[in-house]
């Protein structure tokens, strides 16, 4: 690659760069807004955490750590508030009685249920004027992002 194309490449990605810091500045201001539809004092990483065991079902305290990359302590703390709140239960591990599973309570999936049925509602009104292969486009390269950091 010539040093001219480089310079483009480089002004293009540093496009893209600007790009995500938009949308990552949205998605943190929707995750609080999801947060505080599902309870008021609920945070985002509860949230975060919480939709998580809902869409994976009972998992152990390790395994959603290391899945949200956090640590264990931040884990256990956000637990014990969602559990106050009615939103977490603990199971026991059958096969392990020394440990427990986290598990999203019918509440919750209920309150995660509504959230993302107003929040994909949404993106599709929003998204439904545009052209197919547009969209289609979008997915095959946000699916190749979604590869970089594999």
């Amino acid at each position: 690659m010539s040093t001219s194309d480089r310079h483009v490449a480089d002004e293009a990605i540093a496009g893209v760069e600007q790009q995500f810091a938009v949308m990552f500045t949205r998605v943190k201001s929707s995750m609080k807004e999801r947060a505080v539809r599902v309870h008021p004092e609920m945070q985002p990483l509860a949230y975060n955490m919480l939709s998580s065991l809902v869409r994976s079902g009972p998992t152990h305290a390790s395994e959603l750590a290391e899945l949200l990359g956090l640590d264990k302590s931040i884990v256990s703390r956000q637990a014990n508030f969602l559990e106050e709140l009615g939103f977490l239960e603990r199971q026991p591990d059958p096969e392990d009685r020394r440990a427990t599973y986290f598990a999203a309570t019918p509440a919750a999936i209920e309150r995660i249920a509504e959230v993302r049925l107003a929040d994909q509602a949404t993106l599709y009104e929003s998204l439904r004027d545009w052209q197919v292969p547009d969209l289609k486009k979008l997915g095959e390269l946000l699916a190749r992002i979604n590869e970089l950091g594999r």
